[in-house]
């Protein structure tokens, strides 16, 4: 009988890719994790990079999650036969191609450079040179060196571990599934309890812009902020409520109220009209609003630039309004915040005004 010829290969080069297969199955692994937990985002990735070819970005998405846990496991439990290397592989060109792809396209102008990058969806701030060049140590140089020392001999498809690495693709796409119903914001986002507001960025060089540039008073104080479109229904539904507040509680001691936004200058003009709002509305970049949710709305609480809590949706605005002790804003006492329509500058209206209690009967001081 033949000897098994693992037995006739170096035992470095056993070792080296036995460790390199490890090694690219845990990336696999920390990256499935990373998308899973918003598998919204990732799916909305898929159809920004046209990966959908007309079929729900969802389901493929999900089955995408399988596949690379089900890869990732396989190769972390040293489950090196081709019908698991050949694959892997390949998935970590496809990644590869697509960081390069879209460092190609930054480059040339036809994409946003802020856009996501990379296979760890939106928890890593990578710019597209970044992503590219990480990814090929991370995926690319491992998916090689994985075949050294490939073992030849004993079974093609050892049962126990490929059943585990199996349940652990099942697994991975039934917690996606379910994630966006679970309260893993702050595990999904940057934005987390303990971040510091000018740390939260987006862009690089001259186009880098951070959160405490947008809304510079969060520096100093204790503020609350609402992230979230001007014509999402649970934020158009709360108006009165949030007007309240900021009429009210804001001016009483209860933290600040702030809307921040990434819709354009128009819409931030017909929001100011329709609805006007007795608290200050600021337009932030889409790149840098997007790593900060899964859904939105959402809320934070702000003390001294330093992110103290999370909501998912609309802030509890009555229980900020009991505890609210000072006035963090350092604004007078009897009047309140309301932002003009380019969404910089602040106009404050005497909180007993008739137009202040009304929100939509509220007119700008000037047509802008």
């Amino acid at each position: 009988m033949q000897p098994e010829r693992s037995e006739q290969v170096p035992a470095w080069r056993r070792a080296l890719g036995t460790a390199a297969a490890v090694f690219l199955g845990a990336v696999l692994l920390v990256a499935a994790y990373a998308k899973a937990i918003d598998p919204e985002a990732f799916a909305e990735q898929m159809r920004t990079e046209g990966l959908t070819f007309g079929l729900p970005a969802m389901a493929l998405a999900l089955g995408a999650l399988a596949l690379e846990a089900g890869l990732g496991s396989a190769l972390v439990l040293a489950v090196r036969r081709l019908w698991v290397l050949v694959p892997a592989a390949l998935l970590s060109a496809f990644f590869l191609l697509l960081t390069g792809r879209n460092w190609w396209l930054t480059e040339t102008g036809r994409r946003d450079p802020d856009a996501s990058c990379g296979c760890f969806g939106n928890l890593v701030e990578r710019t597209p040179a970044e992503a590219f060049g990480q990814d090929l140590l991370l995926l690319g140089v491992p998916a090689l060196l994985a075949f050294l020392g490939r073992p030849r001999g004993g079974p093609r498809v050892p049962a126990l571990r490929t059943a585990a690495a199996a349940l652990v693709a099942a697994a991975v796409a039934g917690f996606a599934w379910r994630a966006p119903e679970l309260p893993l914001d702050d595990l999904a986002t940057r934005l987390a309890p303990g971040a510091e507001v000018a740390a939260l960025c987006a862009g690089a060089g001259d186009g880098r812009v951070c959160l405490d540039a947008v809304v510079p008073e969060l520096t100093e104080g204790e503020h609350v902020v609402v992230l979230s479109g001007l014509e999402d229904p649970e934020l158009t539904g709360a108006i009165d409520r949030l007007n309240d507040y900021a009429i009210e509680a804001a001016p009483a001691g209860a933290p600040s109220l702030w809307l921040v936004n990434p819709d354009p200058l128009e819409a931030q003009r017909g929001f100011y009209w329709r609805w006007g709002p007795a608290f200050a509305v600021r337009e932030a970049p889409p790149a840098l609003l997007r790593p900060l949710y899964r859904r939105l709305p959402r809320s934070f609480l702000v003390r001294d630039g330093a992110v103290a809590a999370t909501w998912s949706g609309l802030p509890p605005l009555e229980r900020l309004a009991e505890t609210g002790a000072g006035d963090p804003a350092g604004r007078p006492a009897g009047r309140t915040a309301a932002a003009e329509p380019d969404g910089t500058a602040l106009a404050y209206r005497q909180a007993g005004s008739p137009a202040a209690g009304r929100g939509r009967e509220t007119a700008p001081r000037e047509d802008p």
